[in-house]
């Protein structure tokens, strides 16, 4: 756990650390309650929180209280599955990869130049992701094969299949073949998917060019503009990873049986494809389309809420205020003349929806922003959350190889007919030992 930064008192001395009664208790391994048993027999100090809001704890107090107690490692909660990992914090409405800020990580830097940040800690600026030729052409074929309709996300599971049967060494999960493996299967993936309707395909000058740039005409006939492919690179580095979502939770479950890379991405792909994770900037994109086409989201808003449905693009459980992903990538589509429409149709969308609930925009309406203002279909915005987090689970799934295996095995709780009970007889069939 990462302590809340402590403020300046004006001389140049940094305030002791404070942690709230949640976190306190977390680093002691006891309920909430039982902290303040600890202060009412003076073996913990507390002080009021600004506001009024519940007590603060001087971090160093608990540490020591920890240290004599022997609560070095606290247990979770009864029913709370928690894993350890130096990958991402969410922390007071901001989240971060590996200690830092993600968003300015993503405004600074390209896709590719974050993966790697995300993988091993090191930034190499100006790094490029090559496919494989051999998994490329596996993966394209693949791909051609499957019926029109197919979804996007349809041919990137087939995608992955493919590359994984084009590569030999795909076995071997020590860190240096898993990361070479991985620089090769997020531009295959890329790669694999058809050119967007009406689109020239991809030029021979792409492929050695950013990632954003390569998945560009996979999603859109439009010519590729700067300031497009710069807020498309933005939300593949934003979206890269955001703690135990439930795609991330079912590739970490496969890492643990030791599946190879490709395997996870599988896994993590077929948790994604859901209404309520990846699908769900497709609901936006289309309420957004609405909103563009009605001139107000007022009559929008108010089917939606008629009929009993959440307002797609709104709200995160876990932020108090705007989803920072939005945030930062409403400040890239802010520079790009295009977008203008769409963007001010989502902030109508939150403003007319605040006079019913306040709930702050999340990073699906932006990514519709993105969608709708570049000419592409309802369902980018899940292509580009698929392509993005195939790098966050990737670096799951490196420190999942470093633990214990198998470790990931809940027990059932059983709540059908308790045995003995006869054994069942076929519906309208005689018993094969019947006699005739």
């Amino acid at each position: 756990m990462t302590d809340r930064a402590a403020p300046d008192d004006g001389s140049g001395a940094t305030a002791p650390r404070r942690l709230s009664t949640r976190e306190t208790a977390e680093r002691l391994g006891v309920k909430p309650e039982t902290v303040y048993a600890y202060v009412s027999r003076g073996q913990l100090s507390s002080t009021r929180a600004p506001g009024g809001r519940g007590s603060t704890f001087d971090a160093a107090e608990v540490d020591a209280l920890a240290r004599r107690t022997g609560r070095r490692e606290p247990p979770p909660a009864p029913g709370d599955l928690v894993f350890r990992t130096g990958v991402t914090l969410i922390e007071d409405d901001r989240y971060y990869f590996r200690g830092v800020d993600a968003t300015e990580l993503a405004r600074e830097y390209a896709y590719e130049e974050v993966a790697e940040w995300l993988w091993t800690g090191e930034l190499r600026p100006g790094i490029r992701f090559t496919a494989p030729d051999e998994a490329l052409a596996a993966a394209r074929g693949a791909v051609d094969a499957l019926p029109a309709h197919s979804s996007p996300t349809d041919r990137l599971r087939v995608a992955v299949i493919a590359a994984a049967s084009a590569d030999p060494l795909r076995f071997d999960l020590s860190r240096e073949a898993v990361l070479a493996g991985a620089r090769g299967l997020v531009p295959t993936l890329v790669g694999a998917l058809p050119p967007a309707t009406g689109g020239t395909g991809e030029q021979p000058e792409e492929r050695e060019a950013g990632l954003a740039r390569q998945l560009w005409s996979k999603l859109t006939a439009r010519p590729a503009d700067e300031p497009f492919v710069t807020a498309l690179d933005g939300a593949l580095a934003l979206l890269i990873d955001h703690d135990l979502a439930a795609s991330t939770l079912a590739a970490r479950v496969a890492a643990s049986a030791h599946a190879h890379p490709y395997a996870v991405v599988s896994a993590g792909l077929g948790v994604l494809e859901g209404p309520l994770h990846g699908a769900a900037s497709g609901l936006a994109h289309r309420m957004l389309a609405e909103v563009l086409e009605r001139g107000s989201a007022v009559p929008v808003v108010a089917d939606h809420l008629r009929a009993g449905r959440r307002v797609p693009g709104l709200g995160h459980r876990l932020y108090r205020t705007e989803d920072p992903r939005a945030q930062a990538l409403f400040a890239l589509l802010a520079k790009v003349p295009q977008a203008a429409g769409a963007l001010a149709a989502a902030h109508d969308v939150v403003a007319t929806t605040a006079r019913h609930t306040p709930l702050p925009a999340n990073v699906d309406l932006a990514l519709a922003v993105l969608s709708v203002s570049s000419g592409m279909a309802a369902e980018a915005g899940e292509t580009v959350f698929a392509v993005s987090r195939t790098a966050g689970w990737i670096a799951h799934a490196l420190e999942e190889y470093g633990e214990h295996p198998l470790r990931m095995r809940p027990s059932g709780q059983y709540c059908g007919p308790r045995p003995p009970q006869p054994l069942p007889a076929a519906a309208d069939a005689p018993s094969r030992l019947s006699t005739p």
